[in-house]
């Protein structure tokens, strides 16, 4: 299948890719990832015909985003914190393009977005296996 976006459960029979795919991703990462954090953190989907693996983590959606600019979670957030300079992700949803923050009590679009991929995953995220 050329393109397929449902996100797949890591596989040991991908091990040495996923392995060289992490330590691409996080080149400052000490040593080989072990097993036990491959089968919690690696994900896969198809795009183009190749397999990409992703690997989930704090503030690391695998998941296709959500590019909506309005953000119901960032308006209520900003309601009750009129002009915090940070709205958190647990607020706005971890798969969200924007950051937020608050402005007199409206949610402002700030920073740079997510960059996202033409099937809307983000791009510094997901990563061509080698090997595939």
């Amino acid at each position: 299948m050329k393109n397929d976006d449902t996100i797949r459960p890591y596989s040991h029979d991908l091990y040495d890719g996923t392995a060289k795919a992490f330590k691409r991703l996080f080149p400052d990462a000490n040593g080989a990832p072990q097993e036990s954090e491959l089968q919690a953190q690696a994900n896969y989907r198809c795009m183009n015909g190749k397999v990409l693996v992703c690997f989930v983590g704090a503030n690391l959606p695998c998941a296709r985003m959500n590019a909506a600019r309005d953000n119901p979670g960032a308006d209520e957030f900003c309601k009750a914190n009129p002009n915090d300079d940070v709205v958190p992700a647990f607020v706005t949803g971890h798969d969200a393009v924007y950051y937020y923050k608050c402005r007199n009590g409206k949610a402002v679009i700030t920073g740079n977005p997510w960059q996202l991929d033409k099937r809307g995953f983000a791009v510094k995220l997901w990563t061509t296996l080698p090997g595939n």
